[in-house]
């Protein structure tokens, strides 16, 4: 599907130069001499690269087709994670490499959104929060207000995050994926 350069926004997948890349900045420049234009600046999904590129606003972009499949997390199996599709019951193995940090974020049973790309894997999206057990943490201090800052703990999933000074160790709390800090008790 082809988008003008103005309408692409952050975290869209296009096409460009014959490769996916995900957009990870934008910024609509209006020059005083000349026409508007809009900065881009991407990263490459199978390699990695980042690029600055230049658009004006009515070049047209392929805007990449992307195939989203709900699948269920089921186990970690040494340096690789297996999902099994929600609905044909297919498993899939992810190695860890691929879901990049994602991991301290799942459990079994965890629903989660694998997208893909012309039957390539281009990533995984996690729900926006998750129900994680504190299985290390400081004991709280006598006098310590429960508004102070908040100290380090440690999740079933070996994530690290900080909390408030009243939770303890065998509690849950929920986490926020995308910032990955504490939430509320859950």
């Amino acid at each position: 599907m082809k988008i003008s350069a103005s309408e692409v926004r952050i975290g869209n997948l296009i096409e460009h130069q014959s490769k996916l890349w995900r957009v990870l900045k934008k910024s609509h420049v209006k020059p005083g001499k000349g026409g508007a234009f809009v900065q881009l600046e991407m990263k490459e999904i199978s390699a990695g690269t980042k690029l600055n590129e230049r658009f004006r606003s009515e070049d047209k972009l392929e805007k990449a087709h992307v195939t989203p499949r709900r699948m269920q997390y089921l186990y970690a199996d040494g340096d690789s994670h297996v999902f099994m599709d929600s609905e044909s019951y297919e498993q899939l193995s992810i190695a860890a490499d691929d879901l990049a940090g994602l991991s301290g974020y799942l459990l079994p049973n965890t629903d989660v959104q694998v997208n893909f790309h012309n039957d390539l894997l281009i990533g995984v999206e996690l729900p926006p929060m998750v129900t994680l057990k504190v299985t290390e943490t400081e004991g709280a201090i006598k006098g310590q207000t429960a508004t102070g800052g908040g100290k380090p703990a440690i999740t079933e999933t070996g994530l690290r995050i900080t909390v408030p000074t009243f939770i303890e160790v065998g509690e849950s709390v929920r986490v926020n994926t995308e910032t990955g800090e504490y939430a509320e008790r859950a």
